[in-house]
């Protein structure tokens, strides 16, 4: 349970985790997982005791480990089925009775989640196919995309799933980061921002968070000296709004004159 007694609510929109936390069941074994200070942060404060938390793309389960330490009713689902197997393991730990409920399923497809049912929406999605999360053999994995634009095509599908699960006026955060193709910079995280946006959404917040002991660093370092370019090192957590039914939300958007 090493750095939970240090743990501190954020209270700015600049998050950095040199040390990840570990307490619990938490690793960072499985590749690409977030740091459980993130899930936690945003539980305590888009969420409260007893509330429904869906993680539809789980991983190795940091969102559904924090609900059951938090006593939320975390739903996770991922296409993936060693994903599920890894998240049902590690929330094999005793000493907290909140259920949290595991299955395989498509985030593009919430078939089995009910409108309007959801009281947080928390995940993790790929950054294109920087890091594969299952064999091409599962060709629906959203991690086996390298097109942007495809990518948020598919994506733009999980955003309504996510709209219609989520109650209104409640919260969908997003951890997503960026890439490059060849020298230029690829700003993933705001094309998946705009589809958000269109879909209905109203952001709330944009924290950037601070990228530590990336395995891939010590590769790049010296690419970056040969194309003349800057290593990527943050990611953007993006905290959207279910508005309310007949919420006008050009009050937000066209607030400010240009």
């Amino acid at each position: 349970m090493s750095k939970l007694n240090s743990f501190q609510e954020e209270i700015t929109t600049v998050w950095s985790f040199p040390e990840r936390g570990d307490w619990y069941t938490h690793s960072s074994k499985f590749r690409g997982n977030f740091a459980p200070q993130i899930a936690r942060n945003v539980i305590l404060k888009y969420s409260k005791e007893g509330d429904a938390v869906l993680d539809p793309m789980v991983g190795g389960g940091t969102t559904l480990i924090e609900c059951k330490l938090l006593n939320r009713r975390g739903i996770g689902f991922d296409i993936n089925p060693n994903a599920v197997e890894l998240t049902k393991k590690n929330l094999n730990f005793k000493g907290f009775q909140t259920p949290q409920k595991i299955a395989v399923g498509d985030v593009r497809n919430l078939k089995d989640i009910s409108d309007n049912s959801i009281d947080l929406i928390l995940t993790h999605p790929p950054y294109l196919d920087i890091i594969k999360y299952s064999a091409r053999e599962i060709k629906e994995d959203l991690s086996n995309i390298s097109c942007p634009k495809k990518f948020c095509d598919e994506f733009e599908l999980a955003i309504r799933e996510f709209y219609r699960t989520l109650k209104e006026d409640c919260y969908c955060a997003i951890l997503i980061g960026d890439t490059r193709k060849g020298r230029h910079y690829v700003p993933l995280s705001y094309y998946v921002m705009e589809r958000f946006l269109s879909g209905g959404f109203a952001l709330k917040e944009d924290i950037i968070k601070v990228q530590h002991n990336c395995e891939s660093t010590p590769f790049w370092k010296e690419k970056a000296k040969k194309y003349n370019i800057y290593l990527i090192m943050h990611e953007h957590l993006f905290i959207f709004r279910k508005p309310k039914k007949n919420e006008d939300l050009n009050k937000i958007r066209y607030s400010v004159k240009i």
